[in-house]
C-alpha cells in the first residue's frame, strides 16, 4: 500500500513561487478518460488519495464548466477556479453553495454581462481576454492573487486548450487497470497537433494494479 506520506514526498514541489500548471487525469489502459460518463469511476483508493494530496499541494483547483456539471465539485479545498466562456452556470450550483472557500470564475469580456453579474454574488469573476478566455492571462492573474500553483483536473477540452497555449508544466497520470472500449475520449480534446517533450519524473503502482506516472517539462 502506498501511504499518503509517500505520495506527498513523491509529488512534492521544490519551488512554490514560480507559476506552475499541474494536470491530474486518470485514463483506462485502452485510453478512455471516462467510464459511464464520469472520470471518477475509473479510479481506485490510491488514485482518490493522490487527488487529495495534489489538492493539498496546490493553491487553486482549475476546472472547466463541463466538468463541474458532470462531477459536481461541492466542498472542494483549496479554492476552485472554473473556466467558462459562456457562463452556463447557476449561482445555485453545488460548486458555489457547498464551497469551502469562495470560488473563482474565469471568463472573457464576450460572456453575457447578466450572467457575470449573477455569479458575482457567489464567486470572484475574473475577465481574462476579450473574445475568448486567454489562458496565459488567467495564469498571471491567479499568480498575482497569490495562487501560482494551479492544479487542473479537467476536462479534456480545458487540457487541450492549456496544451495549445503551451501552459502544461506537469502531468500526473493514473493508468487504470481497466479496458473500457466504447467511444470515450482521450485526456485531451480539441487541441491542435503538437509535440511537447516531457520527462518521466516518477512511477509508482499499488496493489490494485493502478500505475501512477509523473511527467514534467
Amino acid at each position: 500500500m502506498i501511504t499518503d506520506d509517500e505520495l506527498r514526498r513523491a509529488y512534492a514541489l521544490d519551488d512554490r513561487q514560480t507559476p506552475r500548471v499541474r494536470l491530474n487525469f486518470v485514463s483506462s489502459a485502452d485510453g478512455a478518460v471516462t467510464l459511464r460518463g464520469r472520470s471518477g469511476t475509473l479510479g481506485g483508493d490510491t488514485d482518490r488519495r493522490l487527488m487529495q494530496v495534489l489538492r493539498e499541494l496546490a493553491d487553486v483547483v482549475l476546472i472547466g464548466a463541463g466538468t463541474v456539471r458532470a462531477e459536481g465539485y461541492a466542498g472542494v479545498a483549496p479554492r476552485v477556479a472554473i473556466v467558462s466562456a459562456r457562463l452556463e452556470l447557476s449561482p445555485d450550483d453545488a460548486v458555489f453553495a457547498g464551497a469551502a472557500a469562495r470560488p473563482l470564475v474565469v471568463t472573457s469580456a464576450a460572456s453575457p454581462p447578466s450572467r457575470r453579474a449573477a455569479l458575482a454574488g457567489v464567486a470572484d469573476v475574473l475577465v481574462c481576454g476579450q473574445e475568448s478566455v486567454e489562458l496565459p492571462a488567467m495564469v498571471r492573474e491567479l499568480a498575482g492573487r497569490g495562487m501560482p500553483q494551479i492544479l487542473c483536473e479537467g476536462g479534456p477540452h480545458l487540457f487541450g486548450s492549456l496544451l495549445d497555449a503551451d501552459l502544461a508544466d506537469e502531468l500526473c497520470l493514473t493508468a487504470s487497470p481497466r479496458l473500457v472500449g466504447g467511444v470515450a475520449g482521450r485526456i485531451t480534446q480539441g487541441a491542435a497537433e503538437v509535440d511537447r517533450g516531457f520527462a518521466l519524473r516518477g512511477v509508482r503502482h499499488d496493489d490494485e494494479g493502478f500505475v501512477f506516472l509523473r511527467y514534467a517539462r
